[in-house]
Parts: C-alpha cells; structure tokens; sequence
C-alpha cells in the first residue's frame, strides 16, 4: 500500500540516515525529505539513496534553483519547499523530480499549479486549519494532489482527509534529532496505524 505520508528529517546527520531510512520503511512510508537545514543535508540524501530501498528520497525547505539542481545530481526524487517559488517549481520540474511547494492561499495555490507543481503542501496547516482548506478545495482543480504540513498529526488525520486532504508531511511528530532508529520505527508504526484507520471512517 502506497501510503500518502512524507517522513520529515529535519536534523539527521549522514551517519544516522540510512537507519532512520530502514525503520521508515519497513514501517510503510517510503517519502522522505530531509530539509537543507540539516548538518549536511547532501550528504544524508545521497547515504539513503545509496541504500537501493526504491523509497522516494528528497529535500525540504528548498529555496533556490542552485539547490535543485545539487540535487538533481545526486539522484534526489523530490523537492519540497515552505514556500511557492516559480522558478525553483520550473527547475525542479525540468529536472524530472517531484515538485512540493508551500502555499496557504487561492492565488499561491494556481501560481504553483501554473509553474507546474505535482501537488501542494498547505503549510503551515495548523494556522488554516480543515476549515480553510475545504474553502481553498472547492477552487482547486478536483485532481490537485495537496498534503497538510504543520499541524496535520495522528489525532487530526479523519478532519483533514474529511475535509479534502490527500496525504501529510510529518515532522516533529515523527523524528527530532538524536532518536534511535528504534523510536523512529515505533512512532512511524503509530502514525502509519492512525493514517490507515482515517481512511476506514
């Protein structure tokens, strides 16, 4: 089952990220992105994807054109920004990776779709809520892939999905900065429960 759910690194280090990257997966999420501002964020990419696990590997908080295109050499799948910046969309998407950037608004949301965005991140999630969201869907194109980040956890799933969320990016809820592979499994395991009980309501 492809589960629609992004692992969110923000603090790995190259030494911990292949680890980390077999406990997401076997946990059953297999996107992963791991922001540029991390210690050595290349480095942590290119060390999972080494790893051959077929998972979609990638950065977050991608800022510039000069950035995806560091990663489109090193085999980077997918580009996930805070922002809606046309220019790293249109680099990204000519570089044949995915393409994630950050909006909150109807004219931020078509500015990404016209540069050529796979899907939407609506971020920060918690500050729009469900509520937002389901005014912004009911603009959109029906196929428009968006992901609630930022305030979108276990215990929220059902109420976004409800109200036209696709899939999540999870962050703090899932990894923080010196946990063992261990605890990243456990958590991945409750999240991956949680996500696939919302999709049964």
């Amino acid at each position: 089952m492809a589960r629609k759910l992004i692992a969110i690194l923000r603090g790995i280090t190259p030494p911990e990220a292949p680890a980390a990257l077999a406990a997401l997966v076997e946990a059953g999420i297999d996107t992963i992105e791991v922001p540029l501002n991390s210690p050595d964020p290349y480095e942590s990419i290119a060390a999972m994807l080494a790893a051959g696990t077929g998972a979609t590997i990638g950065a977050g908080t991608v800022l510039a054109p000069a950035q995806v295109d560091r990663l489109a050499r090193i085999g980077a799948r997918i580009v996930v920004s805070p922002d809606c910046n046309p220019e790293v969309i249109a680099a990204t998407r000519a570089a044949g990776m995915q393409s994630w950037p950050g909006i909150m608004t109807p004219t931020e949301a078509f500015a990404a779709l016209r540069a050529g965005a796979t899907g939407l991140k609506l971020f920060p999630g918690a500050l729009i809520g469900p509520a937002g969201l389901r005014a912004i869907r009911a603009v959109l194109p029906p196929d428009t892939p968006v992901y609630a980040v930022g305030g979108a956890g276990p215990d929220t799933f059902a109420a976004w999905i409800a109200a036209g969320a696709d899939g999540f990016g999870i962050g703090s809820a899932l990894y923080a900065p010196g946990m063992s592979a261990a605890e990243i499994h456990a958590r991945a395991t409750d999240i991956v429960a949680a996500y696939d009980e919302s999709l049964r309501r």
